[in-house]
This record gives C-alpha cells, structure tokens and sequence, in this order.
C-alpha cells in the first residue's frame, strides 16, 4: 500500500517513504500553508526518522525557508512551540504502528491540520520549489522545557507530592520529558523497560503480555500509578494502583469536567458514559484528530476533544489549580496524564477510586494485524448492507437495537452492549471497540468478535 492519509497524518513502508515523496509531499504543504520565515521540524525515536527528517528540512531549506530543527521530542511539544511562535510544523512519525511503518504529521499555526488540509496538500503535489532558493538550518533545544513547564505551571510542584509513579519508558519520545515533570511535581519516579530499539505500543490494544507485565510493576514497586504513551507521546497510557487500565475514553471527561468544559468533541468510538455527565454538548466525529479538530472548530466557548487512544485537544485558554493552560489544538499525552492523578491526589483517595465515580459503562478495543485493507473493506461492507448476515454473524448476542456506520460499523444491542467493527486505513490492521457494563464483558465481547472476524476472513475472503 502507498503512503495515505489515514485517522491522523501521512503514514506508509518506511521502503515507499522515499526522498523524492518525502520531499513532494513538503514541497505541497508549504505551498498551501505559505509559511513565513521558519518550519519547525520534530521527529520520534524509530530507525528510520532521523532521514526522513533530512528530506523534510532539504525540501524546506530548498524553499527558500528556515528547517528548524528540534531533534527527537513529543508531537504535541513540537506543536506548542510552532503554535506560540506562529508557525507550521512537521513531525517525522508513524505514532504507534510497527517500526517497518513511518509517515509525516503537519501542523499549521493553528495547529493539526484538518481532512480538508489534507485534500490540498493532495492537490498540490507535484509542486516545484525555486531551486534559485536557498534556506537555513537552525537547531532548537527549548521546546521540551516549555512543554514541561505548561504543566508544572499549571498544576503546581506539589500537585503530585507523595505519589509514587511509574514510567512504562519503551521507545517513547516523551520518556524523559515524563520523568522531568512528573518528578518536577513532586512524584516518587520509577523508571521501567527503556528499550534501545523501537517498540510499537498502541495504548488504545494493550496485549494480553503487556498488562500482566504492568500489572506486576504495579505491585512490585508499590505504585499509585503507573504512565506511558506511544511512540510519539500523543496519546497516554494510565493505569491505577491495581494494575488496571484506564482508557482513555474515561481519562477524556475526567480532564473536561476538571476543566470546566461546556462541549466535548469524541469519535463514536468513545465511551457514551460520556453523555450521562451534564456536559452542554456531546458531539460525535468520525474517528481520528481531524475529525476531532474540525467539530471542535465548529463551535464555540469551552470546548475539548478526546479519542479513545486517551489523546486530549484543547480549544480554550482553561483554568488549571495554579496556573492557565493556553489551547493546544492536536492530542496531547501530558494533560490527560497530570490532571487525573492530580485530581485524585487533591481529593485524597486513589486513581481507581476517581475513576469508578464515572458512569457504569466500560470499553475494550483490540486489533488483528496482517489483513489486508481491501478484504477487510469487504467484508465490513457486506455486513453493512446486509442484515441476514449481520444477525448470523452476531447469534448469540442479544437482539440488534440500532446500527451507527459513521466510521465502521457500530451495533448497538437491546441489552445496552455495544460492538464496533472497523478496518484501519493505512495498515493492515482490523479494530474491534466494545461497550459494556462491566469491563470483562467488554473485553469478552472485543475478543469474540475477534475470533469471529478471522474465522470469517480465513474462510469466506480467502479468494480476494
């Protein structure tokens, strides 16, 4: 498959990712973006980025524009300081896909760019830079310091004062940058499993390996919570003092309620817990970023947005305990990791205690990797169409209450249990969300449907 678009930048084989694509790919966003003076250029820790950013600071320098080149640091760093300084952005990552896999996000001065962005910069390949042109290079060293302080600022040195934290460290950008501010806080840091070589962690599918390790980091260290994201520190991974995951369609409206927000912004793939808070407006995307950014877009006053990766967009100037956090227009890690271990710690009682004042309704995801997209887009569209062949493949579930195809296909049951079928775009990867009201029928329902899904696959689309 060629490098596309998918839920949240420009991803393909790190093998198709060439010079020449990388390079027209930058030649078009300039050109739709018509950046003044300066593009800021970040990139995550795979194999592959550290050239992938030399053909994008090229193409750039070949523009007759300054690459300014801030190294390996978090995408949503990355887009903070491009934001305050009033200028686009690229970061070199594939987020939490396999390491063979890379791609590119952009960033206006606005911040992520939306599905309609990306239908121009489509438009305006093939575009040519002035070869008379000639840019410079320029490093920057203060975007993690700025990044780190937004927090600590805002929450307070205290506001996490006796806690007992670990990291998850793995291949993640935001590794160190973690330590710094949850240390900066006043947490008893534990650091765990760096790894030297990259590792795909997608905190929306934790494996079954995964979470019986953390679980037992958990209880061997003694830990009130434990924290990590993916590969390039957009989206966070939580988990509670009993090993348990907190996903991040629960992390979302902790972090709106505590900031007073009037309106969230969520893809249908989200927890409808959501709707049982009192929020002013719940409005329901597509999944992916853009999709987020652009409802959020259309309206106004304090509104947010979160996926179910846990990654959280702020739109707003909000009120954190000790400071103001500025709008951050792309997902973001730090904030939906802080704010509810500082809400638990100000309130004295524990993360899971928080989380379990949420609304009874429970969420799992998982995912088959290595199925093609075209079989997948088959068979999702088949029991789209079809209802006989949905009630086949669903027997022995209850009866089907309503179908949402937003994104996917998305069954809603008479028993208030939920499955949401849905192929990747640009991967070879097949999700399955499901909705209980209890977490281990959620990840029964995830894990049946599953094992349905490659039955079916394996037998009936073979021949596709």
């Amino acid at each position: 498959m060629s490098p596309k678009f998918g839920t949240s930048g420009l991803r393909g084989l790190v093998s198709e990712l060439t010079d020449t694509l990388v390079s027209d790919y930058t030649y078009a966003f300039l050109k739709i973006s018509a950046p003044e003076g300066a593009v800021h250029v970040g990139r995550d820790l795979r194999e592959s980025s550290p050239q992938i950013a030399k053909a994008v600071m090229g193409a750039i320098n070949a523009s007759g524009l300054t690459a300014v080149d801030h190294g390996a640091l978090p995408t949503p760093a990355l887009a903070l300081t491009a934001i305050r300084m009033g200028q686009t952005a690229i970061m070199i990552t594939g987020s939490h896909i396999p390491a063979d896999r890379n791609g590119l996000k952009f960033y206006l001065p606005t911040g992520e760019i939306t599905k309609s962005d990306e239908a121009k910069i489509m438009e305006a390949l093939g575009t040519k830079p002035n070869l008379a042109a000639k840019g410079k290079w320029e490093r920057e060293h203060n975007a993690l310091h700025e990044y780190i302080e937004r927090y600590v600022n805002a929450f307070g040195e205290r506001a996490l004062n006796g806690l007992r934290i670990g990291i998850y460290e793995h291949s993640s950008v935001a590794r160190d940058v973690l330590a710094t501010t949850l240390s900066n806080m006043g947490a008893d840091v534990v650091r765990l499993a760096r790894a030297n070589h990259f590792t795909p962690v997608d905190t929306e599918a934790v494996d079954t390996q995964t979470r019986k390790l953390i679980k037992n980091w958990c209880i061997e260290h003694s830990l009130d919570a434990l924290v990590s994201t993916d590969g390039d520190a957009d989206r966070p991974m939580v988990v509670d003092e009993n090993g348990a995951l907190v996903t991040g369609d629960i992390l979302g409206p902790i972090v709106a309620q505590m900031l007073n927000a009037d309106t969230v912004c969520t893809p249908v793939s989200s927890n409808t817990g959501v709707d049982q808070i009192g929020f002013h407006k719940v409005v329901r995307t597509k999944i992916g970023s853009p999709f987020v950014i652009e409802a959020m877009e259309s309206n106004s006053g304090r509104v947010v947005g979160y996926e179910a990766n846990g990654g959280f967009i702020l739109g707003f100037k909000a009120q954190g305990p000790c400071g103001t956090l500025e709008p951050l227009m792309t997902r973001d890690c730090l904030l939906p990791i802080v704010a509810p271990l500082a809400m638990a710690k100000q309130r004295e009682i524990s993360l899971a205690q928080l989380v379990s004042m949420m609304p009874k309704r429970f969420t799992a995801a998982d995912r088959i990797q290595g199925i093609p997209s075209a079989r997948s887009q088959v068979f999702i569209t088949n029991l789209i169409t079809d209802q006989r062949q949905r009630t086949r493949f669903f027997s022995g579930l209850a009866k089907e209450a309503s179908i949402d195809t937003t994104d996917g296909l998305r069954v809603t049951f008479e028993d208030r249990t939920i499955i949401h079928l849905r192929p990747s775009g640009n991967a070879p990867e097949f999700r399955c969300y499901a909705e209980a009201d209890t977490t281990t029928r959620a990840q029964m329902l995830v894990q049946k449907s599953l094992n349905l899904v490659t039955s079916h696959l394996t037998e009936h689309l073979s021949g596709t």
